[in-house]
């Protein structure tokens, strides 16, 4: 298992094939127009990792990212894509979906508990351990420590089986359909976020 660091871009055909990816992003921040996109991870489920970090001046240009995040016939996996999503259309300028969040699932099959973190996922449905010291870092500065792309590494490894084992629980509990409509609502959810809408449920009478 290796984790590649790339600067401002992947590798032209790095993904070729894939249907389904894995996403994450590591920002400055949780101010999306504020707080600057650093560093994206991809996964396509396989043993490797990808990072792409950008330096503070970047244009966030990256055409393969971009047509990777783009591409209609590839999956994005996320936990918590509200948030990821929109920070990809804000910097890259591309809505990154067909979406499939394991986060919205675990919250539609796990009712039994309020714990829908990436860490209580992966340690209850995988039986693994995830690390979140990294979490608040310093994501913006000119090195990435060992750490660091180990952690953010972490965040796009589990979600191909973590999807598997929740499209289990969903059909289960006859929820797919609804899971699946509330994945299709995400670039819009985005969009809200970004738009000035941000903690504003629209759908609310009051």
């Amino acid at each position: 298992m290796t984790v590649y660091l790339h600067e401002e871009d992947l590798p032209a055909g790095l993904f070729a094939g894939a249907t389904s990816i894995a996403v994450d992003t590591e920002t400055m921040g949780l101010m999306t127009p504020r707080d600057r996109l650093c560093v994206v991870q991809l996964s396509d489920g396989g043993e490797d990792e990808h990072l792409v970090r950008f330096a503070p001046d970047s244009d966030y240009g990256a055409p393969n990212l971009r047509a990777l995040l783009g591409d209609p016939d590839v999956l994005k996996l996320y936990h918590f894509g509200r948030f990821d999503i929109a920070a990809l259309d804000h910097y890259l300028g591309v809505v990154a979906g067909p979406a499939w969040d394991t986060k919205i699932a675990s919250r539609l099959v796990r009712t039994y508990t309020d714990r829908h973190g990436l860490k209580e996922l992966v340690r209850e449905l995988l039986g693994q351990e995830l690390s979140k010291a990294q979490q608040s870092s310093d994501w913006g500065g000119p090195v990435l420590s060992e750490a660091q792309k180990e952690y953010a590494a972490s965040d796009v490894r589990y979600l191909h089986r973590l999807k598997d084992e929740l499209e289990r629980r969903l059909a289960r509990e006859g929820r797919t359909e609804l899971a699946q409509a509330c994945f299709d609502f995400l670039p819009a959810r985005a969009a809200l976020d970004l738009a000035g809408w941000p903690e504003i449920d629209v759908f609310a009478h009051v």
